[in-house]
């Protein structure tokens, strides 16, 4: 037996990652990225979107603007709700960068992604949209963050893509900006469907949540 056939199951956790999308500055849209430290066991030197795992006290979060899509394609063994999903992705932010969210801030789900077999870590993430201008405070005021992130900064859409980043940044990057480019100077609109790399088992494969009858294919 190989030594990757005998090593023990890596337990696969609920997450919650944030994108916020900065538009009040008369340029390109831009987004909140940091790079993660090069000791880290996940994602080392990548740069990444504020974000982390579901703790037990994220429950307590108002679930009142929840998704109903993200209870879809339940993962077997998960007790996330939709208000420990949003507890995670206010709590993660505020920690990673120092900024808060305003309590009625419009927190949209748009991607879903859970981490391949074979790494040290495994997370089910959902990617939630959130304006920059529901935003407590100074949106350029960092000094209140933890020091899981460094360089923390406002990327332009337009560059983020030229950073060092995990392929799966890269996918849900390309969907920020086509919603970013639907939306203009209005509200971001809702999609009618999620994207989900869903790779929970060696079989990967790509669905769209919320469609009627998902079409599914093997991962791209």
């Amino acid at each position: 037996m190989s030594a990757a056939a005998a090593a023990p199951e890596v337990p696969i956790r609920d997450a919650a990652t944030v994108i916020l999308l900065r538009r009040d500055r008369g340029e390109a849209p831009s987004v909140l990225m940091g790079m993660r430290g090069a000791a880290a066991a996940f994602m080392a030197s990548k740069y990444v979107f504020p974000g982390g795992a579901v703790d037990d006290g994220d429950d307590a979060a108002d679930d009142g603007m929840a998704d109903p899509r993200l209870m879809l394609e339940a993962r077997d063994g998960s007790r996330v709700t939709p208000a420990g999903l949003l507890g995670c992705a206010r709590r993660e932010l505020e920690e990673e960068t120092g900024l808060r969210l305003l309590p009625d801030a419009a927190v949209q789900f748009v991607f879903r992604a859970i981490t391949p077999p074979g790494r040290p870590r495994r997370f089910d993430a959902r990617f939630f949209v959130v304006d920059a201008a529901d935003v407590t405070g100074d949106p350029d005021d960092f000094s209140a963050a933890e020091d899981e992130l460094s360089h923390l900064h406002w990327v332009p859409l337009t560059e983020a893509r030229r950073l060092d980043l995990p392929f799966i940044t890269e996918v849900v990057l390309a969907e920020v900006a086509a919603l970013a480019e639907a939306a203009g100077d209005g509200p971001l609109p809702r999609p009618a469907t999620v994207p989900f790399f869903d790779n929970r088992t060696d079989e990967p494969r790509f669905c769209q949540i919320g469609a009627e009858a998902p079409s599914v294919s093997p991962r791209p």
